[in-house]
């Protein structure tokens, strides 16, 4: 027996085996290999040279069987942290990277905690000089980040998780504002690699946007993390960070994300037709399809959306206020590249939340110039920047200032196209900053010979003559705005409100439709449904796709008190009750303008309802353009439609502008090569292959190829001995030279 306890103590995988069977019967093996490894790594900790190869066996070993002994081994996980973190920089390749991989291996077997996991691989990302670890610290992050928080949030981990990524944010915070500019321009690594030169931060942000963007975190927490990046020293975290609220990250999917794609259900098939068949094949391959259907389906099925990065920000007028100190307070510092970065989260800031930072209009007037590089951006930072809440005092300058800079003959039409553009994106959102007569100035040019030009200042003319067509002359107004004028209808004033609403613009359309509905159901008889409260909850959202999936919280019954004039709206029975399309000749607009539905004071409107109004009034708006309502209902019907393509879509693209409606409307680009030949490809589509029609193609009856083809086919045997090919070896110097000059004659006149 003594021989065989030796055999196994010098055979690790074969003891780890055993011990895994039996851990009883093998727990003083595995105590004599412990104390072996104890001494050895107070030895390995004095000259990690020494002994290492035999030191990483007896890690690995003791790892895969930590979890039959935790009393014995609860010392042995701060083992190998210790070890990472004190010795990092005297540890050899192969032994960081064994360290690392058994220290995500006591995780999977729950020896560890997932807080206990992260506090050692966090610190490790910004110190690791190998791209093959650093990239698996990062997916062994992200992964048990994301395994914690699949069925319900893990808020304990989460919490802990982002004060460790906030506190990585926060360590360099008190440097100085190195810039990207010249001189100033951050140097490389210095002895504080991990503060100064920012990778503690870059890698929290890094993570953060990576957890934001798969779903996992959703919450105000990661955007505060991101939003103090914003104001690091160190330009690459604040590029970064600034990337992430543009939402002009262009990172792919990493490779974590293969488990996404699911196994090929024809491979499947494929292989079990040809393998050899099995008693569990089949078993085997059920299993696997019901895998590949489950993830296509969780694939599909729409997730929950996130909220918008920017709304989500904790105290915004402190946030821009911050973003245009360090502006204008590094301007020397910082390039134009990120200078330019800085306005257009800050205008984005200022247009979604309706910010007033009135010294930014200041700062950015000297960037008004049409010879500045990158005046789209800059352009397109300033009009977002606006909305209606802005003073025109503080705009009315910078509408001069593109007047006088952009819009005059001593410029290229592109140039003036822009500058009208940007003036009529600028007073979209605050009318009230433009003058009279520089309007009448700016509109004049819709007679211009250039398309641009005339399509700039024609956009500019319809936007007055719908805001304000007061500020035009008689003859520019139209005639709508011409019959409002004449009717007394002015816009309000800047700093005054319109009166309070007392009605729903279209009620009335929901509220017929709904009695025809119940005259119908009830046969005219007038009461109220006797449904009970669950049922009446029903339908109260818009259909989706995900209804069916997913079932909605439970909502708190709440008993009535006799009120019978209040009641809840459910729409999926009166929709179920007319699925047809809704009979356009029911849609007639009551002809009093002053009746006021009371739909809105005796029930209570859900999202269907709304839904369902929204219909009505496309179809009334649709039953009066064809009814000959002229251009009025036509733009109506657009609005609407346009309204209910970007509900559908649940997009946020339309509150923010591009460079392209600043540039407007462009001759078309000279095609390269690549797009040159994809139009010959096109334009030889559907007619026969291109050749000569000569031949056998013009005559009646087939023949046999020519003799140039047939000559192209003998064999290079018969061509050397034929007499052309002797006469040309045997030539003279002479006869070649005279060959030669006469195939140059024959091409002198070939071109004459």
């Amino acid at each position: 027996m003594g021989g065989r306890g030796v055999l196994l103590t010098s055979n690790l995988p074969q003891l780890q085996n055993l011990i895994k069977r039996d851990p009883a019967a093998y727990k003083e093996e595995f105590l004599q290999q412990w104390n072996h490894y104890d001494s050895i790594r107070q030895i390995f900790q004095i000259n990690p040279d020494e002994q290492a190869q035999h030191f990483r066996e007896l890690v690995s070993f003791i790892s895969q069987v930590a979890q039959c002994y935790p009393k014995e081994t609860k010392d042995f996980p701060s083992h190998l942290s210790t070890l990472l973190l004190e010795n990092y920089g005297t540890l050899t390749p192969d032994t960081r990277k064994t360290l690392v991989q058994n220290l995500v291996m006591l995780r999977n077997k729950d020896v560890i905690t997932s807080i206990e996991l992260l506090k050692s691989l966090f610190p490790l990302l910004p110190r690791t000089t190998s791209s093959t670890l650093r990239a698996f610290i990062r997916k062994t992050i992200l992964s048990d980040i994301r395994t914690a928080n699949l069925r319900t949030k893990n808020h304990k981990l989460n919490r802990a998780v982002q004060a460790m990524l906030f506190t990585m944010v926060e360590r360099g915070m008190d440097a100085e504002v190195a810039g990207d500019k010249g001189k100033l321009r951050a140097a490389g690594p210095t002895s504080d690699k991990t503060a100064n030169n920012g990778e503690d931060a870059m890698w929290a942000v890094i993570l953060t946007k990576e957890l934001w963007r798969k779903g996992i975190w959703t919450d105000a927490k990661p955007v505060s993390i991101i939003a103090l990046g914003c104001f690091h020293p160190v330009m690459k975290v604040q590029s970064a960070s600034i990337h992430f609220f543009l939402g002009s990250d262009d990172e792919k999917e990493d490779s974590d994300d293969e488990e996404d794609e699911g196994p090929d259900v024809r491979a499947l098939h494929h292989r079990r037709e040809i393998n050899k068949k099995r008693r569990g094949g089949d078993k085997k391959l059920q299993k696997q399809l019901n895998v590949a259907k489950k993830k296509k389906h969780n694939k599909i099925a729409p997730t929950t959306p996130n909220f918008p990065a920017l709304q989500l920000l904790n105290d915004p007028q402190t946030f821009a206020e911050k973003l245009y100190d360090n502006l204008s307070r590094y301007d020397k510092r910082f390039s134009l590249e990120h200078k330019i970065l800085i306005m257009q989260l800050l205008s984005r800031v200022m247009g979604a939340h309706k910010l007033c930072v009135l010294s930014f209009y200041t700062y950015i007037v000297k960037y008004l110039t049409y010879h500045q590089l990158r005046v789209p951006s800059i352009l397109v930072a300033l009009a977002q920047s606006v909305h209606d809440l802005t003073p025109p005092d503080a705009l009315t300058p910078i509408v001069q200032k593109l007047a006088g800079e952009f819009v005059h003959p001593g410029v290229g039409s592109e140039v003036i196209a822009a500058g009208i553009n940007a003036i009529r994106e600028v007073c979209r959102r605050q009318p009230w900053a433009m003058e009279e007569d520089l309007l009448g100035d700016l509109v004049e040019y819709r007679k211009s010979r250039d398309k641009t030009v005339t399509a700039a200042a024609r956009g500019l003319l319809q936007l007055y003559r719908e805001v304000n067509p007061g500020m035009l002359k008689r003859r520019e107004r139209g005639k709508d705005a011409s019959i409002g004028i004449s009717k007394g209808d002015q816009p309000l004033p800047f700093g005054h409100s319109a009166d309070a609403a007392v009605d729903i613009e279209g009620l009335m359309l929901l509220e017929d439709h709904l009695k025809k509905l119940r005259e119908e159901e009830m046969g005219g008889a007038d009461g109220v449904d006797s449904e009970d409260d669950a049922a009446a909850w029903e339908g109260w959202d818009v259909e989706t796709d995900s209804d069916s999936e997913s079932e909605p919280e439970g909502w708190i019954d709440v008993d009535s008190d006799g009120d019978d004039n209040l009641e809840v709206s459910d729409s999926e029975d009166e929709q179920q009750s007319a699925p047809k399309p809704l009979d356009k000749k029911k849609l007639e607009i009551d002809a009093d303008p002053n009746r006021i539905s009371t739909l809105a004071t005796t029930k209570i409107l859900t999202p269907a309802d709304f839904a369902l109004l929204n219909d009505l009034r496309m179809q009334a708006a649709t039953k009066a353009v064809e009814s000959g309502g002229g251009s009025k209902a036509k733009r109506k019907l657009a609005t609407l439609e346009a309204n209910k393509k970007a509900m559908q879509s649940g997009s946020s693209d339309n509150n923010f502008i591009s460079e392209n409606d600043i540039l407007g409307p462009r001759k078309k680009a000279k095609a390269d090569y690549a797009e040159r030949i994809a139009s010959i490809e096109k334009g030889r589509e559907g007619r026969e292959k291109y050749g000569s029609l000569k031949g056998k193609k013009k005559k009646d009856m087939p023949s046999s190829s020519t003799n140039r083809e047939k000559a192209r086919n003998k064999p290079i045997m018969m061509i050397l001995s034929s007499g052309a090919v002797r006469g040309k070896k045997k030539a003279s110097l002479r006869e070649k030279q005279q060959k030669l000059r006469a195939h140059i004659d024959r091409a002198k006149k070939a071109y004459h």
